[in-house]
C-alpha cells in the first residue's frame, strides 16, 4: 500500500469515527437513551483515528492538514 493510500484509509476511518461520534451525541441531545460508558468509548477512538491520521500526515510528509478532507 503506498502512503497516499494508507493516509487516504487513515482519513477514512478518522472522519468515520468522528461522524459516528457526533450522530451518538446528537442523539442523546435527542432524549433518547444513551451510555456514559458508550460516548467515552466513542471519543477514544475517534482521539485515536484522528492521532493515527496526524502522525501519518507528519510521517509521510503530505500537505493536507489532519482532519481536512482532500481537495477534489
Amino acid at each position: 500500500m503506498s502512503a497516499a493510500a494508507r493516509v487516504e484509509d487513515l482519513r477514512a476511518e478518522a472522519r468515520y469515527r468522528r461522524e459516528r461520534l457526533d450522530l451518538y451525541r446528537a442523539r442523546s441531545y435527542g432524549g433518547r437513551p444513551t451510555s456514559a460508558a458508550k460516548l467515552r468509548e466513542l471519543e477514544r477512538t475517534s482521539a485515536q483515528a484522528a492521532d493515527r491520521l496526524r502522525h501519518a500526515v507528519l510521517v509521510d510528509g503530505e500537505d493536507t492538514p489532519p482532519g481536512a478532507d482532500p481537495p477534489r
